[in-house]
């Protein structure tokens, strides 16, 4: 099913940009486990619109209603069912484009798929704002994998051309503007404003870590951690590419350069390097786990646009009016790890099935 992941565990998201909520079920919890509602509040607040100058100033609460699976801050071995109601849907901003597609977005090919009967408002089932569930599941198995002592980390990695400095190491999302590089991230803002002051905007790239995995995680082909991370990755809207460890970059290295050394650290099997990414063979080798998704410029711009009109079958311009992001990228951080959280808890989930 297109809005279904996990083979161990089930999530399902639901609803639309303008519906009168949006939703996710949670299928295949254990019972008896700790969630803490506020620290899931504090990870959603890190994908919420409104929050700054470069985001969109569409102000959305963002809180979860749980209608079940969950009962006095402990799952209870149902589904985990949540909502988020819409509250500040501006559906006028979109009337105008019932028949001119925007460029960049699924307009068009919904309008093929769906002849022309799918809800569009403000993107409609292909918006970003069905993230926010996304966040629901991922800030939930976050804290069930931290848990079992593993981490998922992250940080703008660059916007536009403009690239962070360092090594990610540590968590850093309590900082207005997660990069390693504090000067780096200031350019990074004051090239988001500058797309911004001109009817533009930008993309940029985000990258993943995951600590705190053993060895032996995953498996060959499908069942590769790499296409179990790839494919929920690519649930979230914008993302364009995926590498892991050193990705394009490994075209360009020779195997003696690519190889990762192994060695013994106090009897634990390490590697010299990590250009693996931590994967080997599609199953983990103890080494950080580390991807980078690419996203590509928000297509709702200010700039005047060409188009087509699907009634008329003839040419239009468009300029596209209402509330968006002039750059995702600081948003969709929390996106990321919860999509890394979700794959990675579902993969474990199969180990232990694999156990019994």
């Amino acid at each position: 099913m297109n809005n279904t992941y996990g083979e161990n565990i089930k999530l399902t998201i639901f609803g639309q940009s303008h519906s009168e909520a949006i939703g996710m079920t949670l299928e295949g919890i254990p019972a008896g486990l700790d969630i803490d509602e506020t620290e899931l509040m504090r990870f959603m607040e890190r994908r919420a619109p409104g929050r700054n100058s470069y985001s969109t100033p569409r102000f959305e609460a963002d809180r979860p209603e749980f209608l079940s699976g969950i009962k006095d801050g402990k799952t209870c071995g149902g589904p985990i069912s949540a909502i988020i109601r819409n509250t500040n849907t501006r559906p006028s901003d979109y009337a105008k484009l019932k028949n001119v597609p925007r460029p960049g977005h699924a307009d068009y090919t919904a309008f093929v798929k769906y002849g022309g009967k799918a809800d569009m408002s403000g993107g409609g089932q292909f918006s970003g704002r069905l993230t926010a569930p996304m966040c629901i599941a991922g800030g939930i198995c976050k804290q069930l994998l931290e848990a079992k002592h593993i981490s998922i980390i992250s940080r703008i990695c660059s916007i536009g051309v403009v690239e962070d400095e360092g090594e990610l190491s540590e968590d850093i999302s309590e900082k207005a503007f997660p990069t390693v590089s504090d000067t780096a991230g200031q350019m990074m803002q004051e090239a988001i404003l500058k797309a911004k002051a001109e009817g533009d905007s930008l993309g940029g790239v985000i990258e993943c870590t995951v600590l705190g995995l053993g060895a032996g995680i995953g498996g060959p082909l499908f069942g590769g951690m790499e296409s179990r991370i790839s494919s929920i990755v690519f649930g979230i809207p914008a993302v364009k590419g995926i590498e892991f460890g050193a990705g394009f970059g490994a075209s360009k290295l020779r195997g003696s350069e690519n190889n990762d050394a192994f060695y013994y650290d106090n009897g634990i099997v390490r590697t010299r390097t990590n250009n693996a990414g931590g994967i080997l063979g599609g199953i983990t080798d103890g080494m950080p786990l580390t991807f980078r998704a690419a996203f590509k410029p928000t297509p709702s711009i200010a700039k005047e646009q060409e188009s087509i009109d699907l009634e008329t079958r003839t040419g239009a311009t468009l300029k596209i009016e209402g509330r968006h992001d002039p750059c995702i990228v600081p948003r969709a951080l929390a996106c990321v790890e919860a999509a890394a959280a979700i794959a990675v808890y579902d993969a474990l989930a199969g180990e232990a099935n694999d156990r019994k």
